[in-house]
């Protein structure tokens, strides 16, 4: 009890990232080279010994820690993440029982998929169930992610909104002038600066990271404000053929 109440005020910012949050941390303070004696990133391996696309990381040091790999954030002692292949930077953010923040940083590459990226639909698995749309220009409810506010698209769960997912919308017929801004349904945030400068929409995958903010503002629970996600066309058009995520 004395631990929790001691690390309250600092391990907050952590713990607010993530509604799963457990403590690590002693009562002192290491060094920056004890922490990178303590900690590890590996990728798995394909049976020719090259890379795999799974990056596992892990730190026996007592302190609390944050883990970033490719932008999404995961809070305690291990984290594992399947990847796209490519070039990677895993960055380590450890706070100590004395307040004393710590980071180190691990190049990773992805070489082969040893595990595929899994994709999970919030629309438009089954075309025939849910088939294309194209949203409206201004029309605020073809893309709120809301079972009651919404046209299309289910709500998101604190666990993605929380987990941080990357929304991946397969877009087609998008005329040149289509832009887009990202928003919430109260109107209230404008996110990644779309309110004066709307995202381009382009033929193809658009990939939308769901941050901090986003998660405050628009999850159900664990502190979220119940806002939903709203995504909403400002000119032009486009055509939504499906909107997932890949765990």
């Amino acid at each position: 009890m004395k631990k929790i109440i001691l690390l309250f005020a600092a391990a907050y910012a952590f713990a607010a990232c993530d509604p799963v949050h457990e403590d690590f941390s002693n009562s002192g303070h290491i060094t920056a080279s004890e922490l990178k004696a303590k900690s590890s990133v590996t990728v798995d391996k394909a049976a020719d010994g090259k890379n795999g696309n799974v990056i596992s990381c892990s730190t026996s040091a007592p302190v609390n820690a944050k883990w970033n790999i490719g932008g999404k954030d995961f809070i305690g002692n291990f984290a594992k993440r399947k990847m796209k292949l490519g070039d990677y930077m895993v960055y380590l953010t450890a706070l100590c029982a004395d307040g004393t923040e710590l980071k180190d940083s691990f190049p990773v590459s992805c070489e082969v998929i040893t595990e595929e990226l899994q994709k999970i639909y919030v629309y438009g698995e089954d075309p025939a169930l849910q088939p294309p749309f194209s949203p409206g220009g201004w029309d605020a409810a073809a893309m709120r992610f809301s079972d009651g506010e919404g046209k299309y698209l289910r709500y998101l769960t604190d666990d993605e909104y929380f987990g941080f997912k990357t929304l991946i919308l397969d877009v087609s017929d998008a005329s040149a002038d289509c832009t887009m801004k990202i928003m919430n349904g109260w109107w209230s945030a404008f996110y990644y600066d779309t309110n004066d400068h709307p995202w381009t929409v382009p033929n193809g995958l658009l990939e939308i990271p769901i941050n901090e903010q986003i998660a405050k503002d628009c999850a159900r629970g664990n502190g979220g404000a119940g806002r939903d996600l709203q995504l909403m066309i400002v000119s032009g058009s486009c055509t939504i053929n499906s909107v997932y995520y890949e765990e």
